[in-house]
């Protein structure tokens, strides 16, 4: 039996990867008393008076609400919010394990972006925090850019964010393995979606200054008239020697590729046009945009993946409970790009100068200490800013 196979069965065996567990006894009138009525009223009068006694009395303050919309689940694309359950169960489950934040997890029947802004701000009262997931670009921006202007928890995207941060933990080792400055190397990134866009915009906040976009028409320049409204954001601050063509011309003379794209779309040959002690992040699942073997033989230095059964995977995983867990301590109302900075310095800090070489560029997921350097680094950072609103820890 594959991977495949025995994923379906376990699906179906346990039908889904999580269930509410109650944390008060009920086995008694005494007990219902305090966990139902009449008990209950207090903590009820006691969030009436202030509503953010909620963090205190309720499953507020360490819930989050993981949504989808399923137009962009995985690489498989639009396939409806039903079949986009499974991942945003998957998250839940992540979320408990690695972070201990429970989750709840919600589909929503809807491709509007208001829609689902209006939905979510209508249920955001019972979660400490957003957290959007397989929804398509660019509708996902603008859905996050709202939430974030109407809610006072922390909402995030993990097809941006969590990608970002983890790629940008991998470069911050990867550069000093072949011994490059952050500020002066040549940049392609490949796929000009939400994780494009999203990893291009952190490594810039982080000191990078030359990046080229591409997709699937090549690279985007200032003055194409059809690009969406985010990537004509993006051509303002990226691709300021205004190259044009394919992915096969651009990347020529590039220090780093990074790939959120589609499988096997860069060759050998292309790797081998890169500058001398190349990285090459080629993360589309299944399928990288290059087997390592393929990028080996084409001279890379440092080829990283998003599959485990490889070395060097760059995977989200690495990121979000981490930082819903530090989030939540603080009760911080956004997650700025300082506190996603320190995440991905978290992240590499992990590996010892020592333990550095090629096929170890970040640690694994099942490392110990992955959550409480990436929570450590989101709190820290919340204090050093005055964004803590509460201690919850």
């Amino acid at each position: 039996m594959n991977v495949q196979e025995e994923s379906l069965k376990l699906h179906k065996e346990k039908r889904g990867k999580i269930e509410v567990v109650g944390t008060m006894p009920v086995t008694n009138g005494a007990d219902l008393a305090l966990a139902y009525t009449p008990g209950v009223a207090e903590p009820c009068l006691e969030i009436a008076k202030n509503k953010n006694n909620a963090y205190q009395y309720t499953m507020k303050g360490k819930t989050v609400a993981v949504v989808t919309n399923g137009t962009a689940v995985l690489g498989l694309g639009n396939i409806g919010p039903e079949a986009g359950l499974p991942v945003v169960e998957g998250k839940a489950l992540l979320l408990k394990k690695f972070g201990n934040v429970d989750a709840i997890p919600i589909s929503l029947d809807s491709i509007e972006p208001d829609d689902i802004v209006n939905t979510i701000k209508n249920i955001a009262p019972g979660f400490g925090g957003i957290h959007l997931e397989d929804i398509k670009a660019p509708e996902c921006f603008y859905i996050e850019d709202k939430l974030k202007e109407l809610l006072d928890i922390p909402v995030y995207h993990d097809d941006q964010h969590g990608t970002a941060i983890a790629v940008l933990a991998g470069l911050y080792n990867a550069l000093k393995l072949v011994k490059k400055n952050i500020g002066e190397v040549e940049v392609v990134i490949n796929g000009s979606g939400a994780s494009g866009i999203a990893t291009a915009k952190l490594l810039m906040y982080a000191g990078v200054k030359n990046i080229v976009l591409c997709d699937i028409n090549g690279a985007l320049v200032k003055g194409d008239d059809t690009l969406n409204e985010a990537q004509k954001k993006m051509v303002e601050i990226t691709n300021r020697g205004l190259e044009k063509g394919t992915l096969a011309d651009v990347i020529k003379n590039k220090d780093v590729f990074i790939g959120v794209s589609d499988g096997n779309v860069l060759t050998k040959e292309m790797v081998k046009t890169m500058n001398k002690d190349s990285i090459v992040f080629a993360l589309a699942n299944p399928t990288p945009e290059i087997m390592p073997s393929e990028a080996k033989a084409g001279g890379a230095r440092v080829i990283a993946t998003g599959r485990s059964d490889f070395p060097n995977q760059i995977n989200n995983v690495l990121v979000f409970p981490g930082m819903f867990n530090g989030v939540l301590k603080v009760r911080a109302k956004d997650i700025c790009d300082d506190m996603k900075i320190a995440a991905a310095k978290g992240i590499a800090g992990l590996i010892k100068d020592s333990e550095l070489n090629e096929n170890h560029i970040v640690p694994s997921v099942f490392d110990g200490g992955v959550c409480e350097a990436v929570s450590k680094a989101v709190v820290d950072t919340a204090q050093e800013l005055g964004l803590v609103r509460e201690n919850l820890m």
